[in-house]
């Protein structure tokens, strides 16, 4: 015979187990978010905004095809979609740098879906305390902002290197060449060109 006492300590350890699972769910939730949201409070923040199918075309335009030697760097490379679509174009070593760990993780998953994860590496660090030099090209997707104090970076770090940027220009520098207009222009800068230049008028 079921008594309302047992009926009350049933309810009870149901209503536990629920809290508890309830909880546990929006302790999950909170922790992937505070991974998106944790940016914003930096001093210079560089948001997710995926690449467009358009952006990816344009960046792939100023690349070389089936090229082993080739080091590759995406700043801040979000789901990995730059570095998978670079590595599809047959560069050997496609890098990128992303401080958010769930998109690092996803970016290596769809990597490993695509087929092209034997040439891609994704590092979960800040930029600014992550070495550029021994890359060839460096993507950037950037805001405006930040664009000064990476320029300063990428002088600095791998002044051989040819850029590639994104949304924004570099304030400084001259670009080799730019495609298209808006949202979706891209610049094309040859920093051992700008570095000659500097040489030449100084």
């Amino acid at each position: 015979m079921v008594t309302q006492t047992d009926t009350r300590k049933s309810m009870s350890n149901g209503a536990k187990v629920l809290i508890a699972a309830t909880g546990g769910i929006g302790l999950g939730i909170s922790i992937v978010c505070f991974a998106f949201v944790a940016p914003a409070f930096r001093r210079i923040c560089l948001p997710y905004v995926p690449a467009t199918a358009e952006q990816i075309k344009n960046v792939l335009h100023f690349l070389p095809r089936n090229e082993n030697r080739v080091r590759l760097l995406d700043i801040g490379s979000g789901d990995g979609r730059i570095v998978i679509a670079t590595a599809q174009q047959g560069i050997k070593c496609s890098h990128g740098v992303e401080l958010n760990p769930w998109l690092v993780w996803y970016s290596r998953f769809a990597a490993l879906k695509e087929g092209v994860y034997p040439k891609t590496k994704f590092f979960c660090k800040d930029l600014w305390k992550f070495n550029l030099k021994p890359y060839d090209y460096v993507i950037i997707f950037g805001v405006e902002q930040m664009m000064e104090q990476l320029e300063n970076k990428l002088v600095l770090e791998a002044p051989h290197s040819k850029v590639i940027a994104c949304r924004f220009p570099l304030p400084n520098l001259k670009p080799v060449k730019s495609i298209d207009a808006g949202v979706d222009t891209v610049w094309f800068y040859n920093l051992s060109e700008n570095n000659t230049s500097s040489r030449r008028q100084a």
